[in-house]
């Protein structure tokens, strides 16, 4: 029996149910099965989910007890929007004169439109007073009486005053209905959008409560000890009584998990992750590493939901070629998938034999421009990934490759078609491709600000060779498939973190004010099961919003540092090189702590100042933080407190625009602090002393200071 412990993610998709064993210490991947998703079990995706690890279990030969973390991402969120598989909601809007005016409006939340021609089920009802303990009780057994399944209670300025609220809550949990309070969900002035996100999240609560339900019984009953977390669309976990309280955290939650797995397992400090599949390419982004995360958009409108930016282009390995006028014009957004069609690629020299071109309209409503191939074995579509296996694009033992004499083979008439050969038609292929991918790529770069000198396209799904490859050989980038990236998504589950994220709206916020939503999202965290030494919080105040938000993240147990490998100084050198894009010879070691070593150079440009780009690189020679232009100080915990002072008071700008102090990281221990967020001098300082809270004096303390252009 092996006695490692282990690491369980899984991933519940539409169709299946992927699950992935990872190595707790070394984060290796040890098994992994897939099952079809249980929709029609009597126990739902519950079923699955047990079945999954169960299999998983028997594959590495462990025993349940083994398992150290266990984390599922689901669909059935999303799914439940989509399909309109809803409960009916009584909204109950509280409020008084002016108040109740605004709250009265909210009834028109009954026009939101899940489906075409589906509205979301609710019903409204109005408390002038929620001191008034008979009126709360009329109203919530009026709306019981309405259809009500689940109750949301939602007043102006709640987030400072939520005794109303909570005056319901009191009597929803009497009667024995589920509440979304508004204020918890979210602490963001804006009555209508903060009620619209609280009522979609309560249509949704208790299906996601039943299913919560059946898992945990299930999990417990296979003597698992671990506590189960849910894959949130932030890209972290949460506890299952996290998940309880807001389900619609788990809405978009599928992309995350892919993203999740190419920050942790790939390291990525700055780049794009690119999950791939038969259909589609998720796009998102990791900057200094950290995923980017943006409101999210429901039934077509704006919300408070705070969800990975991702952003789908219709192109994936199964998607179809079109042409006309003898050239490629486009490939997608059908896939071989939606035409019920097998990949040419993926058929026997023997079933290719006297393949005739063809085209065809996968769906009625489509253009008949659609490629196919009729040959002895039948009739095949012509993909991405025929034609990125014809080019020898696909790397040996990847999910996608295929027989590249086969795939040429497939391509041969299309070549002859456009009155080329087929390395020419196989590149006009993937060029028209990747084309619609490289756009949105490089608009998110823009957005993002990533450095172009050093982002790393990174590749996940089952397709993933059907488009990085050529994307990174056309743009120039660095770029590489994941391990195992046909099960990326779910590592990403396995390795996430815990996060937590409170934001507050607070005019003229002062160091206190700052501190205290750093503690709240500290203590969220840890409530949740983090580990306090393992925690990270990343503070960022936005004085045009007035807006502070603190992201915290942490992990279940303190990871040990015993990998298989360790990168040494010879190795960290050439990988800070080559990020920087400088001989080696050019490269000067700056600062180190145990966990890592800091390197640098200089860029000379005619007519500009004086360039300083530094790479912290870590113990495992993972490159995990670029910045463009920094000064470097080590100091002590114990002497930091001067020193930091000295150095904010020297980078510290100041202008029309007000006083914006430098972008500001430390080097503690394990732990990169990002204070980057915070532009007031005082307070940036507060931060890092919260930082240093309780290490040793002596502790070795690296800061990272980058003036604000």
């Amino acid at each position: 029996m092996n006695t490692h412990r282990i690491r369980v993610g899984i991933d519940v998709g539409g169709t299946f149910t992927d699950a992935v064993a990872v190595d707790a210490t070394t984060l290796d991947l040890l098994g992994q099965v897939k099952i079809p998703t249980s929709h029609h079990h009597q126990d739902g995706v519950a079923h699955g989910i047990v079945e999954a690890l169960d299999r998983l279990l028997t594959q590495t030969g462990h025993a349940p007890e083994d398992v150290a973390f266990l984390a599922h991402g689901t669909t059935q969120a999303t799914n439940a929007l989509l399909e309109g598989d809803v409960a009916t909601v009584g909204l109950l809007g509280i409020g008084t004169g002016a108040g109740a005016a605004f709250t009265r409006r909210l009834a028109s939340l009954a026009k939101l439109e899940l489906s075409p021609g589906k509205r979301l089920p609710l019903t409204y009802t109005h408390i002038a007073d929620p001191g008034d303990r008979a009126a709360v009780e009329s109203a919530v057994d009026t709306a019981a009486r309405g259809g009500a399944q689940v109750l949301v209670a939602t007043q102006p300025f709640s987030v400072d005053r939520p005794e109303g609220e909570e005056a319901v809550r009191e009597v929803a949990a009497e009667r024995g209905l589920p509440m979304t309070a508004a204020h918890d969900i979210t602490s963001l002035y804006g009555l209508h959008k903060r009620s619209r996100t609280a009522v979609v999240n309560a249509a949704i609560l208790p299906k996601m409560f039943a299913t919560a339900d059946l898992v945990d019984a299930s999990i417990t009953k296979a003597g698992v000890t671990a506590p189960l977390m849910v894959m949130r669309c932030d890209g972290g976990v949460m506890s299952l009584d996290e998940m309880r309280r807001r389900p619609l955290l788990t809405v978009l939650s599928g992309p995350a998990a892919g993203v999740a797995g190419a920050l942790m397992r790939e390291r990525v400090s700055e780049g794009v992750f690119l999950e791939t599949g038969g259909t589609s390419t998720d796009i998102s982004v990791v900057r200094r590493g950290k995923v980017a995360v943006r409101h999210a958009t429901l039934l077509g409108r704006s919300s408070y939901l705070s969800a990975l930016d991702v952003r789908t282009v219709g192109v994936g390995g199964g998607s179809m070629i079109r042409i006309g006028g003898g050239k490629v014009t486009t490939v997608g957004p059908r896939s071989a998938h939606i035409a019920a069609l097998p990949y040419a690629c993926f058929a026997s020299a023997d079933d290719l034999a006297g393949a005739r071109l063809a085209t065809v309209s996968p769906l009625p409503e489509d253009a008949a421009d659609h490629v196919v191939l009729d040959a002895a074995g039948g009739r095949y579509a012509l993909t991405l990934t025929c034609a990125a296996n014809a080019l020898g694009r696909v790397p040996e033992g990847d999910f996608a490759r295929a027989g590249r004499e086969v795939a040429r083979a497939a391509l041969a008439p299309l070549a002859a078609a456009l009155g080329t050969d087929v390395d020419t038609a196989a590149t006009q292929v993937l060029d028209a491709a990747i084309a619609q991918v490289r756009a949105v790529v490089d608009a998110m770069i823009d957005d993002y600000r990533l450095d172009k000198d050093t982002v790393q396209l990174v590749g996940g799904g089952g397709g993933a060779a059907a488009v990085t490859p050529h994307l990174a050989a056309t743009t120039g980038h660095e770029g590489r498939i994941a391990a195992h990236s046909e099960v990326i998504s779910p590592i990403g589950v396995a390795l996430a973190l815990i996060r937590e994220q409170v934001e507050r709206i607070i005019p003229g916020a002062g160091q206190e004010d700052i501190l205290a939503v750093r503690s709240e999202a500290e203590r969220a965290v840890v409530a949740q099961g983090a580990v306090a030494d393992a925690v990270e919080v990343e503070v960022t105040v936005d004085p045009q919003t007035s807006t502070v938000r603190a992201v915290a993240t942490g992990a279940t147990e303190l990871r040990t540092q015993d990998r298989a490998h360790r990168a040494d100084g010879a190795e960290r050198l050439r990988l800070a090189a080559a990020g920087l894009k400088v001989p080696e010879d050019r490269v000067d070691l700056l600062a180190g702590t145990p966990a890592y070593t800091v390197y640098g150079t200089e860029v000379r440009r005619r007519l500009r100042r004086v360039r300083r780009p530094v790479r912290v690189v870590d113990a495992d020679g993972v490159v995990r933080l670029h910045a463009r232009d920094a000064r470097v100080s080590t100091t002590t915990v114990a002497a930091a407190q001067g020193a930091l002072a000295a150095l904010v008071g020297e980078a510290t700008a100041y202008g029309d625009g007000g006083v914006r102090a430098p972008a500001l990281r430390l080097l503690i221990g394990s732990r990169i602090a990002d204070l980057s967020g915070v532009l007031d001098p005082g307070a940036l300082l507060a931060l890092a002393r919260t930082e240093m809270e309780g290490r040793p004096g002596d502790e070795p303390v690296v800061a990272i200071v980058e003036e604000r252009s």
